[in-house]
C-alpha cells in the first residue's frame, strides 16, 4: 500500500509540475507589450444621465482630450423609434465631427450594447415575438450598416456586446441569431468585425473564433451584491495566459481591451451617488493602478470606459483629475504613433 501511495504523489506532483510548466510556457508565448493605443467609448444619453450637453461633451473629447481612436454606438431604440422610420440623425453627426478630426471610428450595433440596461429594444419591438422581433433586429442592422459604410472614419463594426455574458436585462442568446448578424454584415461591408466578451467571467473562444477582431473587457474593482466592493484578485499574467490559450484555439488575430475600466463601480448607477461614494471604486489612484496593470496584461490597445464620469467630474465637481490622467495617457500613445510614422515603421 505505502508503494502505490508513493507512486500516487509522485504522479500528482508530476502533473502539478506539468501544469505550471505548461502555464509559464503558455504566458512567456503572450509577452508584456507597450501601449501603443488609448481610445474611449462615448454615449450620448449616458452624458444626459449626468446633466450634460452631449455634443459639447463629445467634441470636447475630440479636441481636448484629444482622441484619436473612438468606439460610438447605433442605438437600436434611437434610430427606429417607430418600426420602419429610420433616424441616423445623433449617429451621422458623431461620424461627421470624428471624420472632421482624422478620428478612427468603432461603431457598435446590434440589440445588446455598452452601457445598462444593455440591450437597447424599441418599443414596438419589445411587443414582437422573439422570431419576428429577431427579424426586424436584422433589418435595423442592415440599414444601419448601409447607411453608414461610405464613411471611411469607419474601420471597425462591433456586433452585439459580450454576446456570451449573462449581462443587462436581455433575452437569452441565441448563437444562430449573433451569427446571422455576423454574415448579414459581411455581405454588406468588407470591413473587420469585432467580437467582444468579459476579461474575467468568461470563455474567449466561442466570440474570438467568430470575429475578425477580439475584443476583451478588463474590470479591477467591481460590486456584488453578495460581497459589495472587491477587486479581482487576478494578476496581468492572466490575460496574457487567456490569450496564448485563445489563441491556441482559434489562431493568432488582432486582440485588444475594448473595455478597460476608468469609471465607478457600485450597486446604483454612477450619477445616482455622491462624488465619495463614487470615489471608493474608482478614484485617480486607483485608475493610474488600472493603467499600470494594463501595461502588463499583453494587449497594447484600449478602449477607456468612463469618459463622460471625467468630463462631468471636470465641468461640475472641479476634479479634473480623471480627465487629466486619461489626457496623458492618451497624448503619450498619439505621440508615439506620430513618431513612429514619421520613422517609418
Amino acid at each position: 500500500m505505502k508503494f502505490f501511495r508513493n507512486k500516487t504523489v509522485l504522479l500528482i506532483l508530476f502533473l502539478l509540475l506539468f501544469f505550471f510548466v505548461s502555464v509559464g510556457i503558455l504566458v512567456s508565448n503572450t509577452p508584456v507589450l507597450e501601449p501603443k493605443i488609448f481610445g474611449v467609448t462615448f454615449s450620448p444619453f449616458y452624458a444626459e444621465r449626468f446633466g450634460l450637453d452631449w455634443q459639447m461633451t463629445y467634441t470636447d473629447i475630440l479636441d481636448d482630450l484629444n482622441v484619436k481612436n473612438i468606439r460610438i454606438v447605433a442605438y437600436w431604440d434611437e434610430i427606429e423609434k417607430e418600426e420602419g422610420e429610420y433616424d441616423f440623425s445623433q449617429i451621422d453627426w458623431q461620424v461627421r465631427e470624428a471624420e472632421d478630426r482624422d478620428v478612427n471610428i468603432i461603431v457598435a450595433v446590434g440589440r445588446k450594447l455598452p452601457r445598462w440596461p444593455e440591450c437597447r429594444v424599441p418599443g414596438w419591438a419589445g411587443s414582437l415575438g422573439m422570431a419576428e422581433q429577431n427579424e426586424a433586429l436584422l433589418r435595423y442592422v442592415s440599414r444601419t450598416i448601409s447607411h453608414l459604410k461610405n464613411s471611411e472614419a469607419i474601420k471597425m463594426w462591433q456586433i452585439e456586446n459580450e454576446p456570451f455574458l449573462s449581462f443587462g436585462e436581455c433575452p437569452e442568446l441565441s448563437s444562430r441569431v449573433l451569427d446571422a448578424e455576423i454574415s448579414l454584415v459581411k455581405t454588406l461591408d468588407g470591413r473587420p468585425i469585432m467580437i467582444t466578451d468579459s476579461g474575467e467571467l468568461s470563455i474567449w473562444i466561442p466570440a474570438a473564433r467568430r470575429g475578425d477582431v477580439f475584443g476583451s473587457t478588463m474590470y479591477r474593482t467591481v460590486w456584488s451584491d453578495r460581497f459589495g466592493h472587491f477587486t479581482y484578485p487576478l494578476p496581468p499574467s492572466f490575460f496574457r495566459l487567456k490569450r496564448s490559450i485563445t489563441e491556441f484555439f482559434v489562431g493568432k488575430k488582432p486582440m485588444l481591451v475594448i473595455e478597460l475600466q476608468g469609471e465607478s463601480w457600485q450597486k446604483k448607477m454612477t450619477y445616482e451617488v455622491s462624488v465619495e461614494e463614487q470615489y471608493l471604486s474608482m478614484n485617480p489612484e486607483k485608475f493610474r493602478g488600472v493603467l499600470e496593470y494594463a501595461s502588463y496584461s499583453g494587449f497594447d490597445t484600449f478602449y477607456l470606459w468612463g469618459v463622460e464620469w471625467w468630463y462631468w467630474l471636470k465641468e461640475t465637481q472641479d476634479r479634473p483629475e480623471m480627465w487629466d490622467i486619461a489626457k496623458e495617457a492618451i497624448n503619450d500613445t498619439n505621440i508615439r504613433m506620430f513618431t513612429n510614422d514619421i520613422n517609418g515603421y
